[in-house]
């Protein structure tokens, strides 16, 4: 039997090299590297059942969750995984807003195109069986996967339905999964199906959007009200190494302006308008060794179902640059346990503080802010105002808006507590929601009593600027 004659090498390298393109196009996962804050996402889920990847446009929130979903549905965990881990096929739900936006995001990232199955994120080798939906065009109903490894070991199979919102609640009733991922915001009822649905299993749910909704009922759920088990991966365009900068300069510039901190950032539209319409990057400076000769004080916040916080401020006389160095923020916290947690800043720093520390304690009948001071904080004779003794809260704000705006108040860049609470404050209807404001009024209170900053001093307890007397 005659045979075959051999290929000429330079024909024989263009075959190599295109079965090669096709088995690494047919197996994407294997070959996913995550970006840090898609690594970052997917490890939270070995803690937390609900996630949330709030992250700009186009920056790979949907193929970060789409591995993720893959690497669950077929058991294939990397080496470098840490995050949720299954030890048994089962059902899970992937879903977005429309049949159309399911079909054309979720859908691609996992399956690929219809006519090139395993070009998505989800191995050829994997796919067993697939059912379209009626009504769609090109929009799949379920997938049958096979989980353990592929090839001839097999432990069984995971099926993955597809859904949309459109479909309305009563169509997110029924079954127990393991796991719901919603592409783009829910409404609330269908995040709380989608939440039902794995109660047995306990997760994990997590969602991936860009908060264009602003601060919603599932945001809000996640930003403010923290619900335990709760996670947020906030990922922005500067975080998203594919682009150049001059690409992610000319992408934001693109957007409108009440949208680009949304699109670009993932920090949620804000009602009618945020507080503080800044730049964060204007306002952050890396920490330094604050001089020895500037004053400095901190504002507190009194708070019990709300937090209480602190803050402590370094005040650069000569430049008339306020700094605020350090910040805390904690809910349910007593005096005294507010008082140890402030009190390794300087038990010679004065404290600012507002006039709901005049009320006094149904208990013991003593003054909130004379408590404090009982636990070891040096807290200022006066209530926070102004030199006129007013103590308007649109006059602070205006004052903070304008030191910002003039570079004459920074922030420690590390401060994650204090830029979470500047990017959510936000008005509604003219007026400022009083939401998630704790650090912003204790920054506020110390800026208006910067007249009773003081310096530190080696051997004296401290040197005020003005005599401000304290709390008997």
């Amino acid at each position: 039997m005659p045979q075959p004659l051999p290929l000429e090498p330079s024909l024989l390298l263009k075959v190599i090299d295109q079965e090669q393109a096709k088995r690494k196009a047919q197996n994407r996962l294997r070959d996913y590297q995550p970006y840090p804050k898609q690594a970052e996402f997917h490890a939270a889920g070995a803690s937390f059942r609900e996630r949330l990847l709030m992250a700009a446009n186009q920056v790979g929130k949907t193929l970060g969750a789409g591995a993720e979903v893959a690497i669950h549905a077929t058991g294939r965990y990397p080496d470098w995984w840490v995050g949720k881990v299954f030890d048994k096929p089962g059902s899970m739900w992937v879903s977005g807003v429309t049949g159309e936006s399911t079909r054309d995001n979720p859908q691609r990232i996992l399956y690929g195109s219809l006519g090139s199955p395993g070009t998505g994120m989800l191995p050829k080798d994997a796919i067993k069986d697939k059912a379209s939906r009626r009504g769609l065009a090109d929009a799949l109903d379920t997938l049958v996967v096979r989980h353990g490894g592929g090839g001839d070991v097999q432990t069984g199979e995971t099926l993955i339905g597809f859904k949309s919102y459109d479909q309305g609640r009563e169509k997110w009733q029924g079954p127990t999964l393991l796991l719901v991922w919603f592409d783009e915001e829910p409404p609330p009822d269908i995040y709380t199906e989608g939440l039902t649905r794995t109660n047995v299993a306990m997760g994990p749910v997590f969602l991936t959007f860009t908060p264009l909704l602003g601060m919603s009922e599932v945001v809000k759920r996640f930003l403010i009200d923290k619900v335990e088990g709760t996670h947020v991966t906030r990922m922005a365009i500067e975080e998203a190494p594919h682009y150049t900068a001059e690409q992610r300069k000319a992408i934001i510039a693109s957007y409108p302006a009440h949208e680009r901190e949304a699109r670009a950032r993932g920090v949620p539209t804000m009602g009618s308008g945020r507080v503080f319409p800044i730049e964060e990057e204007f306002i952050k400076v890396e920490a330094f060794p604050i001089p020895d000769h500037w004053p400095q004080l901190g504002g507190l916040d009194f708070g019990w179902d709300h937090p209480s916080a602190g803050v402590r401020m370094a005040w650069d006389r000569d430049s008339d640059i306020l700094y605020v160095t350090a910040c805390h923020r904690a809910r349910e916290q007593t005096p005294l346990v507010f008082a140890g947690s402030v009190k390794p800043w300087g038990t010679w720093l004065p404290w600012a503080w507002p006039h709901d520390g005049l009320q006094h304690d149904k208990g013991s009948g003593e003054q909130l802010a004379h408590q404090y001071k009982g636990h070891g904080l040096n807290m200022l004779a006066q209530r926070a105002t102004f030199e006129d003794g007013t103590n308007g809260l649109e006059a602070g704000i205006s004052e903070m808006l304008d030191r910002m705006q003039t570079g004459r108040l920074k922030v420690f860049s590390h401060l994650n507590d204090w830029f979470e609470e500047f990017r959510l404050y936000h008005r509604k209807d003219g007026l400022i929601v009083k939401l998630s404001d704790d650090l912003m009024s204790a920054t506020r209170y110390a800026m208006m009593m910067r007249r009773f900053a003081a310096v530190r001093l080696k051997k004296t307890r401290f040197v005020d600027t003005q005599s401000a007397g304290w709390l008997g």
